[in-house]
């Protein structure tokens, strides 16, 4: 059953080996050159399975991957039977707003601590399942220890919180747990600040 179509790839809700699992498979682009495709189709199935268990090595919550086929540019993994923080964010009391929050900055936290970028951390790709805090899809993701990418990652998340939850402190409480678990995260704060500038610039020499 097809659950969601995204630009790079769809994702089925099937079964393996008896058990209900998510099936994330990439998809032809028509507009490359059908080797090039399929070249990078490749890479980019392999390159986020390894992200996905470079992340649960480290301790980070991710779904299982049971099996990977790289001529199929498909990953097979566990679904997780629980709500995006999407979903659920708006809908709790104030304190555990805070509370979750706080926790995904201290995710967010040791994710960039041992070297890896998600490249599109939003609420719609996390996932909460027994009062824990999955990642999923790192499509977009990369290893990386530079502040600018870590910069990144937390400005998408500030924006994602700002069009689309009510409560405009919950990125504020994402970087107190982030702050928490990082240690000094005073450079990538800045980066924050500056990345939010240059887009402003942009959309104001945009505007005729």
């Amino acid at each position: 059953m097809l659950l969601r179509q995204g630009a790079e790839a769809e994702i089925h809700l099937s079964s393996w080996m008896g058990k209900k699992v998510i099936q994330k498979r990439r998809i032809t682009k028509t507009y490359r050159l059908e080797e090039i495709d399929e070249k990078l189709r490749r890479s980019r199935t392999k390159k986020e399975a390894q992200l996905m268990i470079d992340a649960r090595r480290s301790g980070i919550s991710v779904p299982v991957i049971y099996d990977i086929d790289i001529n199929q540019y498909q990953i097979i993994m566990e679904y997780l039977d629980a709500p995006r923080v999407k979903d659920v964010l708006d809908e709790l009391t104030m304190m555990e707003q805070k509370s979750l929050c706080v926790t995904i900055g201290k995710e967010i936290a040791k994710l960039h601590r041992y070297g890896l970028i998600h490249g599109d951390i939003t609420t719609s790709n996390l996932v909460l399942s027994k009062e824990r805090v999955y990642f999923i899809d790192f499509g977009l993701g990369e290893k990386c220890c530079e502040d600018e990418a870590r910069g990144v990652d937390l400005h998408l998340l500030m924006e994602a919180f700002s069009a689309t939850h009510r409560n405009p402190q919950c990125f504020e409480w994402v970087m107190q747990g982030y702050r928490k678990a990082f240690g000094d995260a005073s450079m990538i704060e800045k980066k924050i600040e500056d990345i939010g500038k240059r887009g402003r610039y942009t959309r104001r020499d945009n505007v005729p």
